[in-house]
């Protein structure tokens, strides 16, 4: 599979929905690993949207690559998802990915500005990534 920083055509990945036992399991075709469950087939896709959105800030801050999202007439043609998806319901859910890096003018403290810096160097970051870091960690945690 292809591997890109980059946004897909649609601000969806397609999802696997599989019952079993009164459960309903979400799966993510294009990022393996990424799963969750419900009760009812809208329950699995909003905890799936959860999943995907924590997933996807994992692969950032750990410096993975984003997979890059198929269309749907790719994954049909993927031996694999055909086998994968037999039996589910296919459905899309919303995703979140990087874009394209734009440039800001702020103003912080110097002092601020001069702990960031240190602590940049000691991570083996520039100051952009750091802050990056920083503000996805705090919508994280707000959220």
């Amino acid at each position: 599979m292809a591997k890109a920083m980059v946004r897909p055509t649609t601000d969806y990945a397609y999802a696997l929905i599989h019952h079993e036992d009164g459960v309903f399991g979400v799966s993510f075709p294009d990022f393996p690993g990424c799963i969750a469950t419900g009760r009812s087939e809208d329950e699995a896709i909003r905890r799936g949207g959860e999943a995907l959105a924590f997933h996807v800030a994992g692969m950032i801050a750990d410096g993975d690559p984003i997979p890059l999202v198929r269309r749907l007439s790719d994954l049909r043609n993927d031996p694999v998802f055909r086998e994968d998806a037999e039996g589910a319901v296919i459905a899309m859910v919303p995703i979140d990915l990087p874009g394209r890096a734009v440039r800001l003018n702020i103003s912080m403290d110097e002092t601020l500005v001069e702990a960031i810096d240190r602590a940049a160097k000691a991570s083996g970051q520039s100051r952009s990534a750091f802050l990056a870091d920083a503000a996805r960690r705090r919508l994280i945690d707000a959220a």
